[in-house]
């Protein structure tokens, strides 16, 4: 009889496990397809920031294309080549990461925009393998230039910034439609660190880093680096 009942207790819980998977897989599948035609209202990052969200959704054709090869230029260079995933930039990572020395990542611009806009900023393997489940339906669903016009609309860009037209109105006083090429290489220069480097007056590494971006941007150009997500 407890022998029975044990098998009992563990065939209920298989249950409820595969019951909380298969909801899982349902629900986000339905959040990634809504998303694909409705901007998200808000993201956790937004909701648990102290210093509030001012944002302001644009869509892609309203962003000049210059942000949209800085961003390019600055974090996923083979944005319009890979799966969600640049196995190359995962493995020299973890090669400098076994080497000591300040942690370093390799997600594309896919993997941040799935982790910006369904999940949390901080955690390890766990939201890793959330992060990369979202990953894979973004890029089957929403495809590269959809997953373009998100991750510019929330990313952050300042203390209390997200998406490059709250930025550019905020540093510039002009929609991101406006921006220079130099403007938008010194925004994309600051995204891995919004709140510690300064758009409006760089340090010497931002202003530095933003020229280097301005450079690789007219290479991403003319080779078409940007030509999945062109606005």
């Amino acid at each position: 009889m407890a022998a029975a009942r044990k098998r009992g207790v563990i065939a209920r819980l298989i249950a409820l496990l595969f019951k909380l998977v298969f909801g899982f897989v349902l629900l986000s599948v339905a959040m990634v397809l809504v998303y694909r035609f409705v901007p998200p209202p808000t993201t956790i990052t937004m909701l648990t920031d102290s210093n509030g969200a001012t944002r302001d959704w644009t869509p892609l054709d309203r962003i000049d294309r210059d942000m949209v090869s800085a961003a390019i230029a600055a974090e996923d260079g083979k944005f319009c080549t890979h799966n969600g995933f640049d196995t190359e930039a995962i493995e020299q990572a973890m090669r400098r990461n076994m080497e000591g020395g300040r942690i370093r990542g390799g997600s594309t611009i896919s993997q941040q925009t799935a982790k910006n806009v369904f999940l949390w900023q901080n955690g390890g393997f766990f939201r890793k393998g959330l992060e990369a489940w979202f990953t894979v339906l973004i890029e089957g669903i929403w495809g590269k230039r959809r997953i373009m016009e998100v991750y510019l609309n929330v990313a952050e860009t300042g203390i209390g910034t997200y998406g490059v037209e709250a930025g550019s109105q905020r540093y510039f006083g002009k929609s991101a439609g406006s921006l220079s090429r130099d403007e938008a290489a010194r925004m994309a220069a600051a995204l891995p660190l919004p709140k510690k480097r300064s758009v409006k007056n760089p340090s010497g590494f931002v202003r530095r880093y933003g020229n280097n971006i301005a450079r690789r941007i007219r290479i991403v150009q003319r080779d078409g680096l940007d030509s999945c997500a062109r606005p």
